[in-house]
């Protein structure tokens, strides 16, 4: 599996500055390509992602990476999918370029990917516009009450809906975790994911053929605590790209 690291917090918006530094600890002694960054210029950086990444696991860096990465993928692939684990559903404004905080309601909106091809999952944070986006735009979504009883339930109607993709994005927000496992983030969010349950699922989606492009984002090596949180990425990372 090739590996990427994009080295920027431009789109976190000043809130998690520090998460740039996380690529290089989480992808230690692994072959990886530097992705160029213009810390002046979130515009040019955005079209290096675009132009430089492929098929493989990205490492950034904060949660707009995404959107390039993923409009990377929907130029080679005619139907792709996208989950998400994430504590936010990212639908909050509509800033071009985007931000951390609203780059899948971009993605929707310019058409990058069809709204019945994005689902959220361990989401337990949203303001009331994003509310009513995900309502009105029927994007699937699971909440963390919806989670917690059902977690194997839930994971079949993932799965389900991932078969449906010539081509599946897995975007690994670090804040989906509860922050007693992961505590250096921007956004300390109680009630998340517990390690174990995260990576039940992530065991079971590394088994789908159709799985091209991951990445891993917001992990913030300055406000970790005795290095968990880069420990657990790190894990993550060896979880999805070793077969078996």
């Amino acid at each position: 599996m090739k590996f990427y690291k994009i080295k920027s917090s431009q789109g976190s918006l000043r809130k998690n500055n520090g998460c740039e530094k996380a690529p290089d600890l989480i992808l230690e002694g692994k072959e990886s390509v530097n992705i160029k960054i213009n810390p002046n210029n979130i515009e040019e950086t955005n079209e290096n992602i675009f132009n430089s990444v492929d098929e493989g696991f990205i490492v950034g860096g904060d949660h707009s990476i995404t959107f390039s990465c993923f409009r990377k993928l929907s130029k080679k692939y005619k139907n792709p999918g996208l989950v998400i684990f994430d504590a936010h559903p990212d639908c909050e404004n509509d800033f071009r370029p985007p931000s951390h905080e609203d780059f899948v309601k971009v993605l929707i909106r310019d058409g990058i990917i069809k709204k019945e091809n994005v689902i959220l999952v361990g989401i337990r944070t949203m303001d009331i516009k994003e509310k009513q986006f995900l309502q009105q735009e029927k994007i699937i979504y699971f909440d963390d009450k919806k989670l917690f009883n059902n977690i194997e339930e839930i994971c079949d109607v993932v799965m389900e809906n991932c078969m449906k993709f010539d081509a599946l994005y897995l975007s690994i927000d670090i804040d989906v975790l509860d922050p007693a496992f992961a505590p250096g983030t921007g956004y300390l969010e109680p009630g998340g994911l517990s390690s174990k349950e995260l990576f039940y699922f992530l065991r079971r989606l590394k088994l789908l053929n159709n799985l091209k492009m991951i990445d891993l984002v917001e992990v913030n090596p300055d406000k970790d605590v005795n290095g968990m949180t880069v420990k657990i990425a790190k894990k993550i990372v060896d979880e999805l790209s070793l077969k078996g």
